[in-house]
């Protein structure tokens, strides 16, 4: 019996549904490569408190680790860190990546680099919630640590996790983190 060829006419759009695809199908990696793809995600919480009255950049003691799979990968920067300090004292934020600044803003005459800053109006009582952001370019497959640094402008406490006044009864405690994204490129 000769072979015949069988010939297609497609597959009407609907024909197949949801239902008929096995629960357990996934779709291979190699499908769903190209830019934009997230192939790695690290997170790091922190539950305590910190204080710096330090006038220099000091950390937080929120960091996380990543090991890029290609030097040509981005890394999104993400933090969601709530800071308080004293009523009229100035405080800053910046990011680190091992020991390089990133993401901060030119400094100019005496005014300071950082990626957030207060302004220190009535802040004893409150937490500042401060997101933050940022696309880095590492250009590594080494294992690669960011960070979260604060200052003070005067020498006056500045918290993670509490208001300047700390009241009893009172207050709110909080809690902040460090995500980090790898981005194919």
């Amino acid at each position: 019996m000769p072979l015949t060829k069988i010939q297609s006419l497609g597959i009407t759009d609907g024909t197949i549904v949801n239902a008929d695809i096995n629960a357990s199908a996934a779709i291979a990696g190699t499908k769903l490569s190209g830019a934009g793809k997230v192939l790695q995600v690290v997170s790091t919480f922190k539950s305590d408190t910190a204080t710096t009255s330090s006038t220099s950049f000091a950390d937080v003691g929120l960091s996380a680790s990543i090991t890029p799979s290609s030097a040509s990968n981005k890394i999104l920067v993400l933090s969601d860190a709530k800071f308080g300090g004293a009523s009229g004292n100035l405080w800053y934020v910046q990011f680190v990546r091992n020991s390089t600044i990133i993401s901060n803003g030119d400094a100019s005459a005496t005014r300071i680099s950082c990626n957030f800053a207060t302004d220190g109006t009535g802040q004893s009582i409150h937490i500042f919630n401060v997101g933050l952001s940022f696309l880095d370019s590492p250009s590594t497959t080494s294992s690669t640590t960011y960070k979260l640094q604060f200052r003070s402008r005067a020498g006056a406490a500045v918290y993670l996790n509490r208001t300047g006044q700390d009241r009893d009864g009172e207050d709110g405690r909080t809690g902040s983190s460090i995500t980090l994204m790898e981005i194919a490129v």
